[in-house]
């Protein structure tokens, strides 16, 4: 625990000098320094600054002006040290406030300050010797105990006071740690603990069952403790014994919140799980005398541990294991006997326990207490009525039984308090052979409060009592001769140290006090300890009549509270004593009976209080709890009760009362008996040497650092330094010695010091200079009345004020001759220079007029021909423009006339294409009805060899048997037959004689059906030739229509024919391979009648199988399989990855379908059921990721096909002219692809592809532009909110957006970008694609960017300037970072950068039209710079363009808003156009059926007016 410093600059003496009235002669004038009064720091210095009657304006250091009247402002003494004195009676003004040295409580352990270290250190030390310290005090207090065992016998005292939580009980700790040091036992045999072991240790215990937690302090003492160390004729300790006062006994039943009860009902709960179980406790809210405030813990305290100490501390001091069983027997008991609730009885006003929660309660106290149950409860709802006849017994309604329980609640915790000080007293031990001690009193403080009840009132007595013996002991000393008074014996004049510190101590709980002892200081411990000795000593040292001086007296106070039989003490035990008497009555009473007492008077807004003007001031007090709290009678029945008991502890308590004093409850106030307490305190006090310490606390929050002047300021005044500055102002308090006053004051008669008399004298000359009265002149000093030295500073002033403004006179003279002289001289040089001046400019304007006029004839000439070109050249302008308008529209009509005759084109050419798709169905159905015919011939044929078989083996039985029989079935079988058999019975031999009868008809039949069947065949055949010879007709058809469209189309644009758009595209619907088919065609022609069904089906067998041979026969080894396909597909539909780079899926596509040779074939499904797999894979359009990975694959395998197949048309292909079509052909140098080989299939040669690898290269790339598109769209989406958020920023608070915040905004954006980017790469995008995302997403973010600086007028400031910069800033850091990925995305940005640049450029006045449109911003239009300029706002509004420019550009945007097109300043997001202009290539190498599976493709495209529009334009240069 360490000491402090803190320096309290407040005027403590000029605060009472106040209170008495004094008045200060002095006058103020402007510039003096002075101390006025402060509501919050009490009092602040400065300098008056304005005066105006009796009002007094003063600017303080601190800051703050004041204003305040001239009686409340003391003078300040410029010459008093800076550090201040030790002794304040030093000081040249009482009111001076000193730098008063003052120890806090740190709230930290600071052991090196309270070691054995520091005892030694104090030992023997005189006061003043070393810093302020309660070893001081304690060793002053053993040195003289010494010295008066030697001469007489005194003993010694020191009285610790302050409010609670100043550290009372912690500072008496330490005085009581050093005289244990300084007079300890030594040599103890057997391990018994020494006596001074015994009294420190002893403190937990008294702790535990007598603090508790208050508003004010988490460990509060609320009792009074005097404690006597007796010692031997060596010095040394050989007994000691505690004295107890005012235990609060209410707080057991009654609390406020947020205070707590006494710490040992909390201890007790928190024991361990035996004791809680052994005595039925629980958790402490569901008690009812714990439960009244909400705090049940303390901080930094554990309530168990605190348990253990407590147990451990009574070992120490030798209470039993049963003793302390019994002590918390009782504790638990109280705990029960508050939960015990009552209820009226149904028939009358007696009352019994309210339920069975109550009965439990009742029970677990009897059996606690080991008493009678139901004598239990007789003795709480009951009274024993003692008459002459007889005995009555009265029923107790639930009102007053609830009474009953809390007055033995009371009564039983008091008797165990005052038991456990009595055994500790025994344990301890007396000795009786000491005539000498010195006792340490931790009595309470002086307590104002807001609210005060009883326990203040007392406390205030106590301190009243101790002002008055302070008073009592110290007057007597005067002497009736000249004031001269003899020291008593044993009393030593000490030097003060008002700037030394002082101490306070850790609590046992470790719980750090704020305290503040204010020790051993000249002010405080004279007004404590020696003020009218030093006073006396003083003034008869130096021979000084102070026999006039009167000290007050508070003896009308003590009367008013004690007095009897008319005092409040009185009353209140007379008020108490009545049954049906209230705190009202009470207060009326006292009203009534003191109404004419100067100390007493009624509050304003309280019924029922009373103030008192104590010498520490008026205090209020409130009487509601006044009569409870007073008394303190036993009831019979709880003592009948408890004295029986079967516990031995218990009964202990309750020994039996005399018999006359059995018979009923005696009545007995805790008032009355505290004064018999204090009277005795005072008998012993009387009889001691006493020695005072004053503990201050610095504020009411306990937090460290916190000092608080007002409530500091109260606490000196409630601590009886009031009554010091009362009595040195009654005296002289301002002691010069001679040398000191003449130094001082010899401005005022320079022959004081001169040497021509003596320092008297001097001194004398110099009070009658300053005409003062009242003085009185010592031995070795001069001794002014307070306020003489301020006035004798005045006079000082005055003179010092008459002097200076002699030197200021002579200085200001010499200076102001100096600066005369100096100023002629100059005067003749400047006449002389402006009249040279003037006739100069009197010349040059006569020159000057004759230029002007030779310019001015030039210049209108000038002027004249410059305005008529001017109008010449704007003629030719308007002109030009008009013309450009007109060929603009009729150029405009003539592209929405070439887009029309492009889609009508494209029509007829669907129209062609689905009646292809048509015929081609039709011949599938017939080759599968010639297969089928094929499979029913071939049955046939085969049963028909089954017959021919049977019938042999008939023959050749028939030969065996019956060779005649032979030649007649030989006769009817046809010769084709025969030719069959007759091999066959050839080389059977004989013929067979059997008689058996061959069917002749079955074979006739036979052999017809087979007939008819070849001529079927061949029927077939020939309709299968027929209709492939009409299919190559339509194909040859379907290549001149697109030849014909083709060279209509050019012709059409050659031509540019007038017309406006007739008719609509049919709807499409898509067909099984992903083809459109329109829905207005013709449906196709069934093929053939059902009579023909058979031979259609045989036909479409035939068909099949020869299909089959061709296609085989075509493509030759290896030939594809549908194993291998769906091999492929599953292969493909999974994410396989990438290897070195490369998309493994696109690769292994490429390489089945050249191997497959897919590409050569005019019919194969390979191709849709790719599409179909890329369809499905990008249905989930939010992935991005998976996009990305598609987007590689689907471009990589476009990059192969590019580089294998070339165009059916031509050898050469066509140059592209599209986005995509150069994106395709910039695949080949691509280092993304360079390096691409596959295994087997290098070096080939170009392959002519059919009409299904065109048609899939062509789909390929419209699912490339949908992915692609996706990608676009997936960023724009992520990019949005960040934008938005950065937008907002720039229109909320653009000036606050350029710091960190702008630079967290526009790293959000970055972050988005990255995270595409990092997606892309991990994907291995190609570099192209990339390149042209990240284009097309800069300038999303510049149309944003742009529109919102030219749309709000707060955003177009130069603040969002400088915010628009840095995100521009951060974007070409990325793209420093990212230019093989970013391409020229950054010139994308171009719009915003100039507008930027216009928006934070300084000095724009000085620009001309031509740097603004040609160098600054040569790409805004005239309406967007006028938009900028004209809404531009800034805290300068001058700094704009010239007006000129401003009107000039006011001119051209009227013009542009009258043309097409250019109405807006703000731009468009054409994403829509450019995908339009990537496919628009489609056009030209696909046909309309291509077109359409674009628009299917893509939705979100409008092919509208907008895409005519664009097809007219693109015609023009080449594209379409």
């Amino acid at each position: 625990m360490c000491v402090c410093r803190y320096y309290l600059s407040i005027s403590v003496a000029s605060n009472y000098c106040q209170l008495i009235k004094q008045t200060v002669g002095a006058k103020i004038a402007v510039g003096s320094h002075v101390w006025v009064e402060d509501p919050d720091q009490s009092w602040l210095d400065g300098e008056v600054v304005e005066v105006n009657g009796d009002k007094i304006k003063v600017n303080c250091t601190s800051g703050k002006t004041a204003v305040a009247n001239a009686a409340n402002v003391h003078a300040q003494d410029l010459e008093a040290p800076p550090e201040g004195v030790d002794d304040m009676t030093k000081l040249a003004y009482l009111h001076e406030p000193g730098n008063i040295l003052i120890a806090v409580n740190p709230f930290q352990r600071l052991p090196h300050l309270y070691n054995d270290n520091m005892m030694e250190k104090y030992k023997g030390m005189a006061i003043g010797e070393l810093s302020p310290h309660p070893y001081a005090i304690a060793d002053n207090a053993y040195r003289q105990y010494l010295c008066c065992s030697m001469t007489k016998y005194i003993s010694q005292a020191i009285l610790v006071s302050g409010e609670s939580g100043a550290g009372k009980t912690e500072s008496t700790k330490s005085l009581m740690t050093y005289l244990a040091y300084m007079g300890g036992s030594v040599g103890v045999e057997g391990g018994k603990r020494t006596v001074e072991q015994q009294v420190l240790e002893s403190s937990p215990v008294l702790e535990a069952f007598g603090n508790a937690k208050t508003v004010r302090n988490n460990n509060s003492s609320r009792f009074g403790k005097f404690v006597e160390i007796q010692f031997n004729n060596r010095g040394r300790i050989s007994g000691a014994a505690i004295r107890t006062y005012l235990l609060e006994r209410s707080r057991v039943c009654q609390l406020s919140d947020p205070e707590r009860n006494y710490h040992c009902f909390y201890m007790l709960c928190a024991a361990t799980e035996k004791d809680v179980e052994k005595y039925k406790l629980k958790n402490p809210r569901e008690f009812h005398y714990l439960n009244q405030s909400n705090c049940y813990e303390l901080d930094g305290v554990d309530d168990s541990k605190e348990y253990l100490t407590t147990r451990r501390a009574m070992d120490i001091v030798g209470i039993s294991d049963e003793e302390q069983d019994g002590i918390f027997r009782v504790v638990a008991a109280i705990l029960h006997l508050g939960n015990i609730e009552f209820a009226k009885e149904s028939d009358g006003d007696a009352s019994h326990p309210k339920d069975d929660q109550s009965r439990f309660h009742l029970k677990t106290v009897a059996e606690l207490l080991m008493c009678d149950e139901q004598c239990l409860e007789d003795s709480l709802c009951k009274r024993v009525m003692v008459t002459r006849d007889e005995t009555i017994t009265k029923s107790l309604n639930a009102t007053d039984a609830a009474v009953s329980r809390d007055a033995l609640a009371k009564i039983v915790y008091s008797r165990l308090f005052d038991w456990l000080v009595d055994k500790i007293n025994n344990s301890i031990g007396q000795d009786s052979t000491s005539k000498l001690l010195i006792g340490l009193l931790d009595i309470y403080g002086f307590e104002s409060f807001n609210t005060n009840s009883f326990e203040q009132f007392c406390i205030n007595l106590t301190n009243e009592k101790l002002q008055q013996h302070f008073n009592q002991a110290r007057l007597p000393a005067r002497s009736a001769v000249g004031g001269a008074a003899t020291p008593s014996a044993g009393a030593t004049s000490h030097r003060s140290a008002a700037r030394r510190p002082c101490a306070a101590a850790v609590s046992s709980r470790d719980t750090v006090l704020m305290s503040i002892a204010l020790v051993e200081t000249r002010c405080f411990y004279s007004a404590m300890v020696h003020v009218f000795k030093m006073e006396q000593e003083e003034y008869t040292k130096e021979e000084i009549d102070w026999s006039y001086i009167d000290f007050v007296d508070n003896q009308d106070i003590l009367d008013l509270i004690e007095k009897k039989p008319g005092g409040i003490i009185a009353l209140l035990d007379e008020a108490c004593m009545f049954p049906r008497s209230t705190h009202e009555t009470f207060a009326e009473k006292l009203y009534q009976t003191f109404k004419d007492h100067k100390r007493f008077s009624k509050p304003k807004l309280s019924r029922t209080g009373f103030t008192i003007c104590h010498y520490a001031g008026e205090v209020t007090y409130q009487t509601e709890l006044f009569l409870d709290k007073n008394k303190d009678y036993v009831i019979f029945e709880h003592q009948n009760l408890l004295s029986n008991s079967s516990c031995t502890f218990v009964s202990s308590l309750f020994p039996p009362l005399p018999e006359e004093s059995s018979k009923s409850s005696k009545f007995s106030s805790i008032g009355s008996r505290f004064k018999q307490q204090l009277q005795s305190l005072l008998e012993t006090l009387s009889a001691t040497e006493p020695h005072y310490v004053r503990c201050i606390k610095p504020n009411n929050y306990l937090k460290p650092s916190i000092f608080e002047n007002s409530n500091v300021l109260q606490q000196l005044r409630c601590g009886g330094v009031m009554e010091a500055i009362r009595i040195s102002c009654a005296g002289y308090p301002t002691r010069k010695t001679f040398q000191e006053f003449i130094n001082r004051f010899k401005i005022l008669d320079p022959s004081a010091s001169n040497g021509s008399c003596d320092e008297v004298t001097g001194c004398k000359k110099l009070l009658q200079k300053a005409a003062l009265e009242g003085y009185q002149i010592g031995k070795t000093k001069v001794c002014l009345r307070a306020g003489q030295m301020a006035e004798l500073d005045s006079v000082r002033n005055q003179v010092l004020g008459i002097s200076a403004s002699v030197v200021q006179t002579k200085f200001r003279s010499f200076f102001a001759h100096k600066n005369f002289i100096i100023l002629r001289m100059a005067a003749i040089q400047i006449q002389a220079l402006c009249r040279g001046q003037v006739a100069r400019c009197i010349y040059e304007r006569k020159r000057r007029k004759i230029a002007a006029t030779t310019i001015q004839k030039g210049g209108r000439m000038f002027m004249f021909r410059k305005t008529f070109a001017i109008l010449s050249s704007s003629a030719i302008v308007i002109q030009a423009g008009v013309r450009g308008m007109a060929a603009r529209s009729e150029l405009l009509f003539r592209r929405r006339n070439t887009s029309a005759i492009l889609i009508q084109a494209a029509k007829e050419t669907g129209a062609l294409q689905e009646a292809k798709e048509k015929l081609e169905k039709q011949v599938e159905e017939l080759t599968s009805e010639l297969e089928l015919e094929k499979r029913q011939r071939h049955d046939i044929e085969e049963a028909k060899n089954r017959e021919i078989a049977k019938l042999q083996s008939a023959l050749a039985e028939i030969r065996t048997q019956d060779p005649e029989a032979l030649e007649k079935v030989s006769a009817h079988v046809p010769a084709a037959v025969s030719e069959q058999v007759s091999p066959a019975v050839s080389e059977q031999g004989p013929p067979v004689k059997d008689g058996s009868v061959i069917d002749n008809e079955a074979v006739q039949k036979l052999t017809a059906e087979n007939e008819k069947l070849k001529i079927l065949a061949m029927e077939a055949e020939t309709d299968i030739v027929k209709l492939k010879t009409d299919i190559q007709r339509l194909v040859e058809k379907i290549s001149d229509m697109e030849t014909a469209e083709k060279n209509l189309r050019r012709q059409a644009l050659m031509n540019n024919p007038s017309g406006k758009l007739s008719g609509h595209l049919p709807p499409t619907t898509h067909g099984e391979n992903g083809q459109h088919e329109l829905l207005s065609a013709a449906p196709s022609k069934r093929f053939g009648t059902e009579a023909d069904s058979a031979l259609r089906k045989s036909i479409i067998e035939r068909q099949r199988m020869i299909r089959n041979k061709l296609e085989i026969t075509e493509l030759g080894p290896p030939y594809f399989v549908q194993e291998s396909v769906d091999t492929l597909i599953r292969c493909v539909k999974k994410d396989v990855g990438f290897s070195e780079g490369k998309p493994v899926a696109a690769l292994t596509i490429y390489k089945c379908l050249f191997h497959w040779r897919s590409f050569e074939a005019e019919r194969t499904n390979v191709f849709d059921l790719l599409i179909q797999i890329i369809g499905s894979a990008i249905e989930d359009e939010e992935n991005n990721c998976h996009m990305a990975y598609w987007l590689c694959n689907t471009s990589t395998l476009l990059f192969l096909l590019q580089r294998t197949l070339k165009s059916p048309s031509s050898s050469q292909p066509p140059q592209p002219t599209s986005f995509f079509g150069r994106m395709a052909q910039s695949f080949r140098g691509s280092p993304s692809f360079a390096n691409i080989s596959i295994g087997g299939i290098d070096g080939i040669k170009l392959i002519e592809a059919k009409y299904p690898a065109s048609l899939f290269q062509e789909q390929l790339t419209a699912y490339i532009e949908k992915i692609y598109g996706i990608t676009r769209d997936n960023a724009k989406k992520e990019l949005t909110p960040v934008l938005s958020s950065c937008i907002e920023a720039l229109k909320n608070s653009p000036s606050e957006s350029a710091g960190e915040c702008a630079t967290r905004n526009w790293q959000s954006v970055i972050d988005c970008l990255n995270g595409l980017l990092s997606t892309l790469k991990d994907n291995f995008v190609p570099p192209v694609l990339v390149q042209k995302i990240f284009e097309q997403l800069f300038a999303y973010i510049n149309v944003l960017l742009f529109n919102s600086l030219l749309s709000h007028k707060e955003c177009c400031t130069f603040n969002s300037g400088e915010y628009v910069k840095t995100g521009l800033t951060e974007f070409e850091l990325w793209y420093g970072d990212t230019h093989e990925y970013a391409g020229s995305s950054l010139e994308e940005l171009k719009y915003v950068q100039q507008a930027v640049k216009l928006l934070i450029m300084q000095q724009k006045a000085e620009l001309t039209y031509d740097d603004l449109t040609t160098e600054l911003c040569p790409i805004l239009s005239s309406q967007q710079l006028y938009r900028i300029c004209t809404i531009f706002g800034d805290d300068n509004e001058s700094d704009n363009l010239p007006p000129e420019i401003l009107s000039k550009l006011k001119t051209l945007a009227e013009e542009d808003s009258t043309n097409p097109g250019s109405d807006s300043y703000l731009l468009e997001d054409n994403s829509r156009v450019k995908a339009v202009v990537i496919f628009i290539h489609f056009v030209d190498t696909m046909m309309y059926t291509n077109l359409l599976l674009l628009v299917s493709s893509h939705p979100q495209l409008d092919f509208g007016v907008e895409f005519v529009e664009f097809i007219g334009r693109e015609s023009d240069k080449g594209e379409v």
